[in-house]
């Protein structure tokens, strides 16, 4: 069993018993941290991946020790021109032993994005509504020469240029839409 999971705002896969080096964590040694923000899950041929996480997961580990990494040489030079400056870096690091990997929110994460997929298909039906609404717009405009057209939509006021003869309306502006039909 393994997992993708977010540590210190690096993604790493981990595995039981695998010791990994994560930027600084603000835990004690021998302390045990847990992290929650779990992005995949595979046990065997059985793949979980979450939307962005999965909830419930957990990836329960052990700090080992905190330490420095490899110094890092930053040399920095601009040719002919005497500018030469030399810089060491070494990274504070933390090493931890992930110690149990918990996956007891997998079927609730499945299920949220069933959801989710539920909820955007009432959206179609909502189209055909906001068309019926312009056309009750367009017939309830004031047809006098004085009626405020800036209140409605470009697609009532495309409706009312069509039925008026304007021509080379699919690429007005609404301003230019007022302004032709005020004419």
């Amino acid at each position: 069993m393994y997992a993708i999971v977010e540590i210190a705002g690096q993604q790493f896969k981990v595995a039981k018993d695998q010791k990994v080096f994560v930027h600084r964590l603000a835990t004690e040694e021998g302390k045990n941290v847990s992290f929650d923000n779990v992005l995949l899950i595979g046990d065997g041929d059985k793949v979980t991946v979450g939307a962005p996480a999965i909830n419930g997961a957990q990836v329960g580990a052990k700090v080992v020790k905190h330490l420095k990494g490899d110094k890092v040489i930053v040399f920095k030079k601009k040719r002919r021109k005497g500018y030469r400056v030399k810089n060491g870096h070494r990274q504070s690091l933390t090493e931890i032993v992930i110690e149990s990997i918990v996956a007891s929110g997998a079927v609730p994460g499945a299920k949220a994005k069933k959801e989710g997929a539920k909820k955007a298909a009432p959206s179609k039906k909502v189209a055909p509504a906001k068309a019926e609404e312009t056309k009750n717009e367009i017939k309830d405009a004031p047809q006098a020469p004085s009626q405020d057209v800036s209140k409605l939509t470009v697609a009532a006021l495309k409706e009312m240029a069509k039925s008026k003869g304007i021509e080379g309306i699919s690429s007005m502006k609404k301003a230019d839409l007022i302004e032709a039909l005020s004419k």
